[in-house]
């Protein structure tokens, strides 16, 4: 069993939408998060969830379109994804952690990644 494992990713139009999950199994954590790989870049965190108070974070560009939430009695994590843009397709990851931050390097799991490919 992964200590994280995503699924829900899929090709969409342009507009569409997709919502992404993530089981939990690694133990408690209190940040969860949402990072978004394109070819040739590095992460980049999309949203953040913090179990303590429900507090969220989301990039400018998916603010108002993307909602995190999580569901504790099933363990899950949420993307929901919607009005999906080009500029939004790559490969998306689950990671957990103890600190809020937007760096990687400050979650301690990782999913093995799910892709959502946006196109017109």
């Amino acid at each position: 069993v992964q200590p994280l494992e995503e699924s829900g990713g899929g090709s969409v139009q342009t507009g569409g939408s997709l919502r992404l999950s993530c089981v939990a199994s690694e133990g408690s954590r209190h940040i969860y998060g949402w990072f978004r790989q394109a070819p040739g870049t590095g992460r980049k965190a999309v949203a953040l969830f913090s179990i303590s108070d429900n507090g969220t974070y989301y990039d400018p560009a998916v603010k108002g379109r993307f909602t995190i939430s999580r569901d504790p009695a099933r363990n899950t994590v949420f993307l929901q994804m919607n009005n999906l843009q080009a500029g939004d397709s790559g490969m998306y990851y689950c990671a957990s952690g103890y600190t809020w931050s937007l760096l990687t390097s400050a979650f301690d799991y990782w999913g093995q990644g799910t892709q959502v490919t946006v196109s017109s």
